[in-house]
């Protein structure tokens, strides 16, 4: 059915909420938009007029879709090279959604998303429509086809395998920069007992090429082990620069709302590594390499301002 200017206006001021949804939920902006724009044409597929509350029927749709595509991606997931990483969005990404509450900064986190893909599909589901969005249970049980009181025992079970994933307190940004100026000091220097001390006991380092650019079939754990790997990686040498295509400059900022580190050659972004820093010391870094999951941040990266690099490796 041809839409009309008020049904085409109508879904593209939803477009920024289910986008943000839809990437909470599938962890790649490239799948939430395909996901939204699935949605768009299944809205001009139909009779809006019998629409009672649009927001709730377009809600409904792209979850469902998002659902689908979990499932799916579950069994792709299993042939993946490597470990699976989201898909990093810088600071100011519009699909990055509302941060005006604690949880809502939380549950777009890198490390939350990462936690995310430890729980079943309708418990992701419930957990983001919840936390990230603040939908009552009411309208998630219609939503996902669910009793309401089903509904809040999802929410308490997906809250708690979350919390237990992040016992720790982070640190302020402030912090968090001056930890990570510390971190490249150290991991510069060639020497491991200085990154060790920066470092929880149970740190954890891990990348995800997705088969196109090297990167360890399986995380590193430990704070000597992960020392070791971030002294190798951040050493000067022609292998280095090879691998990145020429000179990259790091930069400190923030992806998904927490502290990070991008690397630049050439203009593009080569990979943005999403540390953990609490406040017992760097407990985790994930480091996306993938250049399908970087091609949004690098036109992000084109388009804004950035300032100087902090350091320019190899």
């Amino acid at each position: 059915m041809a839409l009309t200017m008020t049904d085409v206006d109508r879904f593209e001021s939803s477009r920024p909420r289910l986008e943000a949804i839809a990437y909470r939920l599938l962890g790649s902006a490239s799948e939430a938009e395909d996901a939204v724009q699935e949605t768009y044409l299944r809205w001009q597929a139909t009779d809006t007029d019998r629409i009672e509350v649009p927001e709730a029927w377009l809600t409904k749709v792209l979850t469902n879709l998002c659902l689908n595509q979990l499932t799916s991606a579950r069994a792709r997931r299993e042939t993946y090279v490597g470990e699976w990483l989201p898909e990093p969005l810088l600071a100011g990404d519009p699909m990055l959604g509302p941060a005006d509450s604690a949880e809502r900064r939380e549950s777009v986190s890198y490390a939350v998303l990462a936690l995310l893909e430890r729980l079943t599909p309708s418990e992701r589901a419930v957990y983001v429509l919840r936390e990230a969005f603040d939908y009552p249970h009411r309208e998630i049980a219609g939503i996902l086809d669910l009793t309401e009181a089903a509904s809040q025992q999802i929410f308490h079970r997906a809250k708690k395998h979350v919390a237990q994933g992040r016992a720790r307190a982070e640190v302020d940004e402030a912090a968090a920069r001056r930890i990570i100026e510390e971190f490249l000091a150290a991991a510069t220097s060639g020497r491991t007992e200085p990154l060790v001390r920066l470092l929880t006991e149970d740190a954890v380092a891990v990348g995800d090429g997705g088969g196109k650019v090297p990167a360890r079939a399986r995380a590193f754990e430990g704070a000597l082990a992960v020392a070791k790997f971030m002294r190798g990686l951040f050493k000067p040498g022609p292998a280095q620069r090879a691998l990145a295509g020429g000179p990259a400059d790091l930069y400190v900022t923030s992806a998904n709302g927490g502290p990070a580190l991008v690397a630049v050659v050439a203009g593009r972004v080569f990979g943005v590594m999403c540390l953990e820093i609490t406040d017992e010391g760097i407990a985790a870094f994930r480091n996306q390499v993938n250049p399908d999951k970087l091609e949004r941040a690098t036109r992000q990266w084109a388009a804004t301002d950035h300032g100087t690099p902090l350091l320019r490796l190899f």
